[in-house]
């Protein structure tokens, strides 16, 4: 496990996923509405390192926690969260079946455009059941697979094997597009590196695609 403080409030873990057979990321972040985590993965090799230290967190900030999902193959540990603290788990309406299958439960729906706890919103990602998170606290995108980092720092579509059929990599830059409206500064991926400086160029040069 490799945990990063990105801002205030707001941290990055990777964990080693068995099924891809590679670290994956996964967010933190303290808000007013609770403990918000992103596509959480509890990490095999160190777990009792990790619960101790989020439930010193979840019970400093009050207790609540919600598990916000990008993608449904992203619902990861949340049943864990559940079972441990009651964690409300947000679904996009399109992946919700699928989800409440992994998770156990889903006890909120939303859809592009809704804003969730912490004022986090749900954007678009030009995939039918996914969704980019926006952190405006943090000027900080959270997408799924959508979008993966690259080993020389920047952004990458992700490949055109992971689209729906019909679907092309301009077709999702195009979906895509509205991200750069925003004022990005990082962009936390979940697969790759991260991007913490420059992200609103790296974005807009993954975007170029036609």
């Amino acid at each position: 496990m490799e945990v990063s403080r990105i801002d205030s409030g707001l941290w990055r873990w990777t964990a080693y996923h068995e099924e891809w057979k590679e670290d994956v990321g996964s967010v933190y972040c303290e808000t007013p509405d609770g403990v918000v985590l992103i596509d959480p993965l509890v990490p095999a090799d160190e777990p009792d390192r990790f619960w101790r230290a989020l439930d010193r967190d979840v019970e400093r900030t009050g207790g609540a926690v919600h598990v916000l999902v990008t993608v449904f193959w992203h619902t990861r540990s949340a049943a864990a969260m559940v079972e441990r603290y009651r964690a409300r788990v947000w679904a996009p309406s399109r992946g919700k079946q699928a989800i409440a299958r992994r998770a156990g439960v889903v006890t909120d729906v939303y859809r592009p455009g809704d804003r969730l706890p912490g004022g986090v919103e749900a954007r678009p990602s030009g995939r039918a059941a996914e969704v980019v998170f926006w952190l405006p606290a943090h000027a900080a995108l959270v997408p799924g697979d959508a979008l993966l980092g690259t080993d020389d720092g920047g952004i990458r579509l992700c490949p055109a094997s992971w689209l729906p059929a019909g679907t092309t990599p301009g077709d999702l830059a195009r979906a895509l597009r509205p991200l750069l409206d925003l004022p990005v500064e990082r962009i936390l991926v979940s697969h790759g590196e991260s991007v913490l400086s420059g992200a609103r160029e790296a974005l807009a040069a993954a975007l170029s695609v036609e």
